[in-house]
């Protein structure tokens, strides 16, 4: 097992600069703005019973319709000799609870509904489904008067009923998020690594949609405001609960006597709700990029050296339980005339510290078995026959939360499209850190420390610029191995590599393989290494299956295939792909040489 050692002499090297979330926004004007009217209105509203020069309720004589200015009557009085100055603080309190209940309420249920109706299967989404479509079919401002009796006329009991009235619209654009960051490939890896569905919810699915619930919930707040304000206009509601709605009615009534009176809550209503929802659009353009963290700079560290793990080979001799065994494994998905196969039949073995590529063109079936092992199937396919074991462990059947202990620790993923599977929104140290601290069970700054040196270990050479940078600030070729020191961070038995060096160039490919036939060799793992390439499958494999149309059409030795290729199918791709005389340098030496 590798140790981190602080080394002092080490440089310590800076975190990558980003504006934060807090700048941007203190650069936009409209947030500027926005912002302090809202909190200048709010603070006003909360400070009401300190600020307020009356009784908001009081009522003088020598106030009835007295214009501003009047003595101790900045705004004047109303129709009833109430001071509107009072009425417009206490007025501007009752609105900050009702956007905070109405909304929170809504919020509540429409984000989890939302998260949980869009990421789990089709039975629970036809659940949220129809409850949130019942609720849509009650009419707000009549189901509102309705329960009345009920509320009493309590406008926070009002708001709380509001709130649910209003889950719908949150939980529809939640949903529909939802449904298509859940289908990224960062969420897969997270799923891969070990990650529960609760942690991938709240850590990378919620941060993913953020951006659209913050601005709803301006336009949440806005309504839960005009809402109350509109009953209370109506005249439902208690009398004596200062509300715009109420200040409205009331200068309505008096439009011709003092004009006045019903400008100023038209106007303080329209400013405050107008100003949440502009600042929300701000809030949506600041939190629309990565958020950064700032990062210490952290000690050097060096490696000490320590011995490597005992392989698991034997000698190349087969063992009596394999560490990875398919067996008659079929797979098939829904279609128009019927199920149709993708997987028919296929049966492999991987020993300890064995590397078998599974090897095919696009479509063959190859990629279906390999999440069948993972236990990542998309929800409409179906494992119609077979066994799928590890170590003897029979993994067809097992429920998520068995699956999820045996990722990570006993088998683990690396995937091809390396910047599509880091979650964008977080730093590259972050999303590391997370998978080792969920796999090892160590500490916040024992995960970093493993980190970097993983990241030293799969030949970074900044391991704490790389650490602290987000994903879209690194190359192709870093990006893929800073998912194989993921990969590798909980010490797997078992490595799942699907086209591990697609995406990159030849000289980058030559490195990527050159490492995980290190990292093979120093934690004797076993490899089932999923691709298209002969080329890499002559570098690092010690068998090869061949899969044509969902089914194994040739297994045997890396020399025994290139040497002597039984199927036609396999013939056919050799002659396709092979040519020692071509100038594409060390594929082509490579096979020569396998041949």
């Amino acid at each position: 097992m590798t140790t981190l050692i602080p080394d002092p002499a080490d440089q310590q090297i800076s975190s990558v600069p980003r504006r934060s979330v807090w700048r941007q926004l203190l650069r936009d004007p409209q947030a500027i703005m926005t912002g302090v009217i809202i909190v200048l209105l709010s603070l006003f509203g909360l400070l009401s019973p300190l600020i307020s020069p009356h009784d908001p309720n009081g009522a003088s004589l020598d106030a009835i319709n007295a214009s501003p200015g009047t003595a101790g009557y900045l705004l004047g009085g109303d129709e009833s000799g109430r001071d509107i100055l009072s009425q417009l603080f206490y007025s501007l309190q009752t609105s900050v609870v009702s956007a905070v209940i109405g909304a929170g309420v809504a919020l509540a249920v429409g984000v989890i509904a939302g998260l949980v109706g869009g990421y789990f299967g089709n039975a629970v989404r036809s659940g949220t489904e129809w409850l949130f479509s019942l609720i849509l079919t009650f009419p707000g401002l009549i189901t509102l008067i309705v329960l009345l009796p009920l509320t009493h006329g309590d406008y926070r009991w009002t708001m709380l009923v509001l709130g649910v009235l209003l889950s719908p619209g949150t939980y529809r654009i939640v949903r529909n998020l939802v449904l298509g960051v859940k289908k990224e490939l960062y969420i897969d890896a997270a799923r891969v690594s070990g990650l529960s569905d609760i942690r991938i919810l709240g850590r990378h699915v919620l941060y993913a949609v953020r951006g659209p619930i913050i601005v709803n919930t301006a336009f949440l707040m806005g309504t839960a405001i005009a809402s109350q304000s509109g009953l209370a206009f109506l005249g439902v509601g208690a009398k004596d609960v200062p509300s715009f709605g109420l200040m409205i009615h009331s200068g309505f009534n008096n439009i011709d006597a003092a004009p006045l009176q019903f400008v100023w809550p038209c106007v303080a209503l329209g400013v405050y709700t107008g100003c949440m929802v502009l600042f929300g659009n701000s809030l949506r353009d600041a939190f629309s990029g990565p958020r950064p963290k700032r990062q210490k700079p952290a000690q050097g560290l060096r490696l000490a050296a320590t011995a490597a793990p005992t392989s698991a080979v034997v000698d190349g001799e087969r063992v009596d339980e394999p560490m990875l065994a398919v067996e008659d494994l079929g797979i098939s998905f829904p279609g128009s005339t019927g199920p149709r196969e993708v997987v028919k039949g296929v049966s492999l073995t991987v020993d300890p510290g064995e590397v078998v590529g599974l090897v095919g063109e696009s479509g063959s079936g190859k990629t279906q078995t390999a999440f069948a092992v993972l236990g990542v199937l998309a929800p409409e396919a179906r494992v119609t026959r077979g066994s799928v074991r590890i170590e003897g462990r029979e993994l067809v059947g097992l429920s998520e939360s068995e699956l999820r202990s045996l990722r990570g620790r006993v088998v683990s993923y690396i995937p091809q499209e390396p910047m599509s599977n880091l979650d964008p929104s977080f730093t590259v140290g972050a999303q590391l850190t997370e998978r080792v601290r969920r796999t090892l069970k160590v500490s916040r700054q024992e995960a970093r420390q493993t980190v970097l040196d993983l990241l030293a270990r799969v030949e970074i050479p900044d391991p704490q610029r790389v650490f602290s940078s987000y994903p879209h600030q690194i190359s192709g070729g870093m990006a893929q191995r800073v998912l194989i020191a993921g990969a590798v961070a909980s010490r797997p038995r078992l490595l799942i590599a699907d086209e591990p060096t697609t995406a990159l160039d030849v000289t980058v490919q030559a490195e990527i393989l050159d490492l995980l036939r290190g990292l093979q060799k120093e934690f004797g793992m076993a490899i089932l290494l999923v691709t298209h390439n002969f080329g890499v499958v002559a570098d690092i494999c010690d068998r090869i299956a061949v899969m044509q149309g969902g089914e194994i059409v040739e297994t045997g030795t890396t020399r025994e295939v290139f040497h002597t290729p039984k199927h036609p199918y396999t013939r056919g791709l050799l002659d396709a792909i092979l040519d020692e005389s071509a100038p594409d340098g060390d594929s082509a030496r490579t096979i020569g040489a396998a041949r």
